[in-house]
């Protein structure tokens, strides 16, 4: 799907939580913000790439839970829900962490 060009502000959301590293990683305890190489993170849409605001509406997230792993997003979507919460909380949860990075980088 051709999705539309994001805007400033999306673009710098992206590039931010690609830094953070697989929010399931992270949320399972396997890795801690930040120390996943950026290249080894994806970008999931959570609700297309049309929309307004599409392009902010995204989580970071590794090959294996994205479209890989027996419990990968775009492999088995309610067992992935089960594991890792829906992708609303996950998206909350993103922000949680780049918020409190910010606020760490800002002092």
């Amino acid at each position: 799907m051709q999705g539309r060009t994001p805007t400033k502000a999306e673009k710098q959301w992206m590039n931010d939580i690609v830094q953070i590293g697989c929010i399931c990683c992270i949320e399972e305890g396997s890795l801690t913000p930040y120390e996943m190489p950026p290249e080894y993170t994806a970008i999931h849409h959570i609700d297309g790439k049309t929309k307004p605001e599409a392009h902010l509406k995204t989580i970071p997230i590794c090959p294996f839970h994205h479209q890989e792993g027996p419990d990968a997003r775009h492999v088995n979507k309610k067992r992935f829900v089960e594991k890792f919460g829906s992708e609303e909380y996950l998206l909350k949860r993103t922000g949680e962490i780049l918020n409190e990075y910010r606020s760490k980088i800002s002092v």
